[in-house]
């Protein structure tokens, strides 16, 4: 039988770096999300954005938005997403990109599956919306794959807080796949404990295309290659093209 578990409050981080021009899209739209979910008797929800030493106007323009900033010096997305989850208050975690566009009804979506005590966490389907034909089909490809292989991407993850601080949160020595690697360790812990994982596709969230449309199609082939990242997570310089330099 399925046991009711109350979710009394949400906290969701998104961390930045130079997001200056996509951060404002990101946060219009977890707000609407927010709202849907107080508008149907929802749990309480945060927004918290860890600046992770941006030197564009990230902060400027959340802090115009009326909206919390957390920040981290030391660069990285795990370290970024696990001091965003230090400051937050929430019993449920929601980890969302800073480029990202998330539905209306997602809160709400997760909240009800996490009113299900054998739910701990889980992560949300991906769209990408890419303009080249080829790099859609591509991405579909391993979206596919990765559904098949159980290699949920962080664009949104959601995650009990007790659950996260029992498995030490995001791997910091991980510079890329630390969203897998916590999805594959909350997934073994689940099993573990006869717990589930839940992985959201009846809806999606939609990331920014930006590196596919402005780089050479070898590029995106090659780092967005699972076994690539696979190799090289360790390797910060790596992925410094990525993270440090992206197209903005």
């Amino acid at each position: 039988m399925t046991k009711t578990k109350l979710c009394k409050s949400i906290s969701i981080i998104v961390s930045a770096y130079n997001e200056e021009k996509w951060i404002s899209q990101t946060l219009e739209s977890i707000n609407r999300a927010k709202n849907f979910l107080s508008e149907r008797g929802g749990p309480p929800a945060e927004i918290l954005v860890v600046d992770n030493a941006s030197t564009d106007r990230t902060v400027e323009v959340v802090q115009a938005l009326e909206v919390e900033v957390v920040q981290e010096t030391v660069r990285g997305v795990a370290k970024a997403r696990n001091t965003g989850a230090k400051a937050a208050h929430g019993d449920i975690l929601i980890f969302v990109d800073a480029d990202v566009t998330v539905p209306e009804t997602l809160f709400c979506r997760v909240s009800r599956l996490l009113s299900d005590s054998l739910c701990i966490g889980g992560a949300v389907d991906t769209n990408y919306q890419p303009a080249s034909i080829s790099v859609k089909v591509y991405l579909q490809m391993w979206r596919v794959a990765g559904k098949l292989l159980s290699m949920a991407q962080g664009a949104v993850q959601f995650v009990r807080r007790d659950a996260f601080f029992s498995l030490g949160g995001y791997d910091e020595t991980l510079f890329i796949g630390e969203d897998v690697d916590f999805y594959w360790r909350l997934r073994k812990k689940a099993r573990k404990q006869g717990l589930q994982v839940c992985l959201i596709d009846d809806v999606s969230v939609i990331p920014s295309s930006r590196r596919f449309d402005q780089w050479p199609l070898w590029r995106t082939l090659v780092w967005t290659n699972p076994f690539v990242a696979l190799l090289f997570r360790r390797r910060k310089e790596f992925w410094d093209g990525w993270y440090r330099h992206p197209p903005r």
